[in-house]
């Protein structure tokens, strides 16, 4: 018996020992920057148990950029983004999931293989559509690409799917309308695929960084990731310390997020596998 049971007991030790290998491998970084953004700069590349503790390079960095106006333009950017990926994926969503009509297959099919697209393949194109619009160096030029997602559509689907078709029934036989349906019936049933999507919307363009980098050319429209950038590009030399305590500073509302929500992150997306 103990022959039938040791293959499974040897590939729960490996794939244990990888979850911490790659736990490892993440939490290294981060452990890195926490130890020299609370250090002085001289402990930035050694490590002292004795080494004293400092905020002041929180300080140093918050003086050195326009933080305010860099976490002001980000909370509008991923905010508007995601309150425009929401209403678009739930309306396309609830119509792939709950309506026949000609061409629907051709239609979710294309709407996938945007999921093989690298958005950076097209910032080109984009960066012209934003000049014929006029709206280059600013906020909107940063979200508009972005107000609709394939994976947004694709997971809210899932969701819906599972929602047995007697619950629409018995709504519309109480004179709900499609749209009271959908908001009454699936837009709750979905809450925590839609609290784990918002984390993954919000965290990507939180970090995104090389469209906001090439659409932008002010501080008044510049992002976190972009107005990192000034402290490596000094004529003093890197300062580790600051740059670990701009990071910090930058990636702490996410972390929070995700250890408050990572319980129903995990969950919806587990969901959203079931047919």
């Amino acid at each position: 018996m103990s022959d039938v049971y040791a293959p499974r007991g040897t590939a729960r030790v490996i794939e244990t020992a990888g979850a911490w290998l790659l736990a490892v491998l993440w939490i290294a970084p981060l452990v890195y920057a926490t130890w020299t953004a609370f250090h002085p700069s001289e402990f930035a590349t050694r490590f002292s148990l004795f080494a004293p503790l400092t905020l002041d390079n929180f300080a140093r960095a918050w003086e050195a950029a326009p933080f305010a106006r860099y976490f002001l333009n980000t909370f509008v950017l991923v905010t508007g983004i995601l309150v425009a990926q929401i209403v678009l994926c739930t309306l396309a969503a609830y119509a792939f999931a709950r309506y026949e009509f000609p061409g629907a297959t051709l239609a979710f099919a294309v709407v996938l293989a945007q999921l093989m697209i690298m958005p950076d393949v097209l910032i080109v194109e984009n960066y012209k559509t934003m000049g014929r619009l006029g709206i280059l160096d600013t906020i909107p030029a940063i979200g508009l690409p972005y107000v609709a997602s394939a994976f947004g559509i694709f997971l809210l689907r899932q969701t819906f799917k599972t929602v047995p078709k007697e619950l629409d029934d018995a709504a519309k036989v109480e004179g709900a309308s499609p749209l009271q349906v959908l908001w009454r019936v699936y837009v709750p049933l979905g809450r925590p695929v839609y609290v784990a999507y918002a984390l993954v919307s919000v965290s990507y363009h939180w970090n995104n960084f090389l469209w906001p980098l090439i659409v932008t050319n002010s501080v008044e429209s510049r992002p976190l990731t972009v107005g990192l950038q000034v402290f490596s590009s000094t004529d003093q030399g890197i300062d580790w310390s600051i740059i670990c305590a701009a990071t910090l500073m930058t990636s702490a509302p996410l972390l929070l997020g995700f250890l408050l929500f990572q319980r129903q992150f995990v969950q919806s997306f587990m969901r959203a596998g079931i047919r």
